[in-house]
């Protein structure tokens, strides 16, 4: 096994976050993907939870399984002193986290347990096709979500404030996804975009322009920078 080994779907939110984190931080590793709805799924035996993503690293000898977004980024920040992916100001810090509940929480259980669900785990699952009154409702969960978010565009250099942080990659791994299936639309939300295009144009960013769903074509801005 490589020393730093990541257990990842593609197109789970987390899962994206964890990639962009680890690029993010130089962090060597390679890549397991799994596909969390099957029963032999390796991530089965790792996580209680049965979902990725899951990191196998060594810490100082020690053999380490991380379970989940949380417990990765965490071990990002605690492997030096100084702050990789958290501001140094304790009030960004404190801003960056809660940005990222923000995303964990709300915006999961209000936008992708509905947008997602109809777009991507339905044709995953063969539960159907979308059905036009749960995507509406999704669509305006997400307005109301990218409103607060096109807010702090504008008004600061990053999410969280004068840096990049956890909120901007976590965020960044959200909407990419949603980006894929063509349900941002960013002509409305111009600070927004261009906070996008920044961490778009960044190198940890650049293996989730290759990714595809099987069946569905990205939209076509999805692979390019400026758009």
């Amino acid at each position: 096994m490589a020393e730093t080994l990541l257990y990842h779907f593609a197109f789970d939110p987390a899962s994206r976050a964890a990639r962009l984190a680890l690029g993010e931080a130089r962090i060597e590793w390679t890549e397991t993907a799994v596909r969390p709805w099957e029963a032999d799924c390796p991530v089965r035996d790792l996580n209680p939870s049965g979902m990725p993503p899951v990191l196998q690293t060594t810490h100082q000898g020690r053999a380490l399984t991380l379970c989940e977004i949380a417990s990765i980024l965490g071990w990002i920040e605690d492997r030096t002193k100084d702050a990789v992916l958290l501001p140094g100001d304790a009030a960004e810090r404190a801003e960056a986290r809660r940005l990222v509940a923000w995303f964990e929480r709300r915006f999961t259980d209000e936008v992708d347990a509905v947008l997602l669900h109809e777009r991507m785990e339905k044709p995953l699952l063969r539960l159907g096709p979308p059905e036009a009154r749960a995507l509406r409702e999704g669509r305006e969960a997400l307005k109301a979500h990218l409103a607060l978010l096109e807010s702090l565009a504008a008004a600061r250099d990053w999410l969280a404030g004068r840096r990049l942080s956890q909120a901007d990659l976590v965020a960044a791994a959200h909407l990419s996804i949603l980006d894929y299936f063509g349900e941002v639309p960013w002509a409305s939300w111009p600070s927004l975009k261009t906070w996008y295009m920044k961490i778009k144009s960044r190198p940890c960013f650049r293996p989730l322009l290759a990714d595809r769903f099987p069946g569905v074509a990205a939209v076509a801005w999805y692979a390019d920078l400026d758009f």
